[in-house]
């Protein structure tokens, strides 16, 4: 959950809220501009409908921390749905629908937070741990789908192998804050995005060139249950008898993790970040 307004903005009680005022209170000037932390789907369309659930939300007496736990629940629950031994354009389908509601109550549960001045170091954390269990989960069931069930190979292996990935590369990003912070320097470090870029040439041109590509992208929730649906869609179309669309995005994914996991390690090294 992001920073929130000035204690002194005034609004209306939780149940008296509008959504125009739930827009003014819990979206804050730049909150899409946010190009590091903002979704592309938060700025294209999720932040024009969250505060229409943002609003109901607090009229049903909802708190932020119980938004965030339904935003891992609905996480969680797409990797376990893309797993299941059955039609797989259902489960594909379902997957999808999930991770739109996890992204949405991504926004909610922040917006709910700032209308209420209820934004917490818990809710942050909280926040976090959604992102590694929902991002983990969903590699994890693709890894299942691609194997043809509940049952260990070759293709769930590579799921288990993205995931870790997943995990390890933003426990990367994480662990800079806490190693600046057990070392007593400030979390951001002087320079903004200067310090960011590597102070090699060589690594600075291809991390701008990864960046410009957008591979890493395949393996966030986002991107990825839509790559599984479409997937899933042409080997419906191509009625192969084995997932092979799947199984060539599982392989994909996989590669992309373990690459991205080396880059960004090393992208972290070169930079400032921890001077």
């Amino acid at each position: 959950m992001e920073a929130e307004l000035p204690a002194d903005a005034v609004r209306p009680s939780r149940s008296a809220a509008t959504v125009a005022d739930v827009r003014r209170h819990g979206q804050p000037p730049g909150l899409k501009e946010r190009r590091n932390e903002e979704h592309w789907a938060g700025r294209l369309y999720m932040r024009a409908l969250s505060p229409y659930f943002a609003w109901l939300f607090l009229r049903l007496g909802f708190t932020p921390n119980q938004l965030t736990y339904l935003m891992m629940a609905c996480g969680v629950a797409a990797g376990v749905v893309v797993s299941l031994p059955a039609d797989p354009l259902w489960t594909a389908l379902g997957g999808a629908l999930l991770i739109q509601a996890y992204l949405l109550l991504d926004c909610v549960d922040g917006e709910v937070a700032r209308y209420l001045r209820q934004t917490s170091v818990a809710g942050v954390f909280l926040d976090r741990i959604g992102h590694y269990l929902s991002e983990v989960a969903l590699l994890i069931g693709l890894g299942y789908a691609a194997q043809g069930g509940w049952q260990t190979g070759g293709y769930a292996e590579l799921g288990l192998l993205a995931a870790v990935g997943a995990a390890l590369i933003k426990a990367e990003t994480d662990n800079v804050v806490v190693a600046r912070a057990k070392s007593g320097l400030p979390a951001d470090p002087v320079g903004g995005d200067r310090a960011l870029r590597p102070r090699s040439t060589g690594i600075a041109l291809a991390r701008q060139a990864a960046s410009m590509l957008r591979f890493h992208r395949i393996i966030g929730a986002v991107e990825l249950s839509l790559l599984i649906l479409a997937a899933t869609v042409l080997d419906t179309l191509l009625g192969t008898e084995t997932p092979a669309a799947i199984r060539v995005l599982t392989v994909a994914v996989a590669v992309v993790a373990v690459l991205q996991t080396l880059l960004h390690l090393i992208s972290i090294l070169a930079s400032r970040r921890l001077k």
